[in-house]
C-alpha cells in the first residue's frame, strides 16, 4: 500500500462540510427543563435519542478494545454503507469495487449516488482470485473495496483478508455481519496498522435483533469524524439504544444464540446428505446454507406451497438456493419438505 492520505480519498464538499451538532450534544449535558427541541412534554419516549450514542459507543469500545471515537453507530449496516460510499465516492465520477457474488446492497447504494460498479468475480468455489483482484485494482476511480465475510450469499469466509486491505490504495470495507457464527478473527485486530481500513458489524444477526436496526462501524477516529458529519442527526433511536445497551450487559445472550445456530447448523447439515434433491451444500461460516439443488424451481415453488420462504439466488448464482438456519421446529419442516419434494 502507497503512503495513505485520507484527505485524497475523502469527497473535497464533505471534508468542507459542518456536521449537524444538536444543542445538547454541543453541551453534553441533560437540563432539568428543555424546552431547546420543540418536542412534546408529554409521553414515555417524547425526547429525541442521544445522537451520539454516548453510552452504546463507551460499552462497545471497553468490548472490542478500541476508543468511542473510532465508533459510528448507524440504522442498520445498510445505513452505514450508503454514508462510507457518500463521504469517499464523488457522484459520476468514482468506483466502487465488490466480490461477485456478495451482497447487492453495495451495488444498490453506488448507484444511489450514481457510482458505478466494478464486480470482482469469484472462482468456482467462491473464493477471491488475488491475481484477479490486483488487475481489478488498477482500473478507473476505484474508491473503495467491499469485502464480505462471510460472504452472503456464499457463506465462506476470506481468506488472508490482509493481503487485501494492504494492497488496496482506496479504503477497505469489511463487511463481518456473520463473523460470529465463523469463529475467525475480526478485522477490528487490524485497525491499528492499516489507516484505511473499516469494519462492519451488526446486531441483527447473531444478537438476534434484526428488528432494532442497529449496525457499527469500526474505523479511525478521523474516518467515523467524516461518517459521522454526513449521518442524520438522530439516525438511531432511543428504545433501540436501550435495548442494545441491555444485551451487551447480557453476557450469555450472544453466547447462547451462537452456540444454538451451530448445533441446529450442525444437524442440518447431516440431514442434508439423505435428501435425493440436494446436488451440493457449499461449505458455510455463516448462518445459512448456500444449496445446489436439481430442479430448482420446482423445488423453490413448492417449499413456498409448504409456507417454507427461502431465497432463490439465480440469476446470480444458477441452480441455487440460500437457506439460512432456523429453529429446530422450522429446521424438521424444511428438511421434510425437501425429502417429500425428493419422493
Amino acid at each position: 500500500m502507497k503512503e495513505f492520505s485520507l484527505n485524497g480519498l475523502v469527497r473535497k464538499n464533505i471534508i468542507a462540510l459542518q456536521p449537524y451538532i444538536s444543542f445538547r450534544d454541543h453541551n453534553e449535558f441533560i437540563a432539568p427543563v428543555m424546552l431547546d427541541a420543540n418536542e412534546c412534554p408529554f409521553g414515555e419516549f417524547n425526547r429525541y435519542p442521544d445522537s451520539t450514542q454516548k453510552k452504546l459507543k463507551n460499552k462497545l469500545a471497553e468490548i472490542k478494545g478500541v476508543k468511542p471515537a473510532q465508533i459510528a453507530v448507524g440504522n442498520g449496516s445498510d445505513e452505514l454503507i450508503d454514508l462510507i460510499i457518500k463521504v469517499f465516492c464523488e457522484p459520476k465520477k468514482d468506483t466502487i469495487l465488490m466480490m461477485n457474488p456478495s451482497f447487492a446492497m453495495y451495488g444498490f447504494y453506488a448507484a444511489v449516488n450514481e457510482n458505478e460498479v466494478l464486480k470482482l468475480d469469484l472462482d468456482e468455489n467462491f473464493k477471491m482470485v488475488k491475481d484477479e483482484f490486483l488487475k481489478k485494482t488498477g482500473e478507473k476511480n476505484i474508491k473503495i473495496f467491499f469485502l464480505c465475510s462471510p460472504n452472503n450469499p456464499t457463506g465462506n469466509s476470506v481468506e488472508d483478508i490482509e493481503f487485501f486491505v494492504k494492497n488496496f490504495d482506496g479504503i477497505v470495507v469489511i463487511d463481518e455481519a456473520y463473523i460470529e457464527f465463523s469463529g475467525k478473527r475480526s478485522g477490528i485486530e487490524l485497525l491499528s496498522q492499516y489507516p484505511n481500513l473499516i469494519v462492519l458489524q451488526t446486531f441483527s444477526k447473531a444478537w438476534g435483533t434484526a428488528g432494532a436496526r442497529v449496525g457499527i462501524a469500526y474505523a479511525s477516529e478521523e474516518i467515523i469524524r467524516f461518517i459521522n458529519t454526513v449521518k442524520a442527526p438522530y439516525n438511531v433511536n432511543a428504545l433501540s439504544q436501550e435495548l442494545i445497551l441491555n444485551l451487551l450487559n447480557d453476557e450469555n445472550r450472544l453466547k447462547e444464540n451462537v452456540e444454538n445456530t451451530l448445533r441446529e447448523r450442525e444437524w442440518l447439515s447431516g440431514e442434508f446428505k439423505n435428501i435425493e434433491c440436494i446436488e451440493k451444500v457449499f461449505p458455510t461460516d455463516a448462518n445459512f446454507f448456500l444449496i445446489k439443488m436439481k430442479n430448482t424451481e420446482k423445488v423453490y415453488e413448492k417449499m413456498l406451497e409448504e409456507e417454507i420462504l427461502t431465497s432463490k439466488r439465480a440469476p446470480a448464482i444458477p441452480g441455487c438456493i440460500r437457506i439460512n438456519v432456523g429453529n429446530r421446529e422450522e429446521n424438521k419442516k424444511l428438511i421434510g419438505t425437501l425429502k417429500k419434494i425428493s419422493s
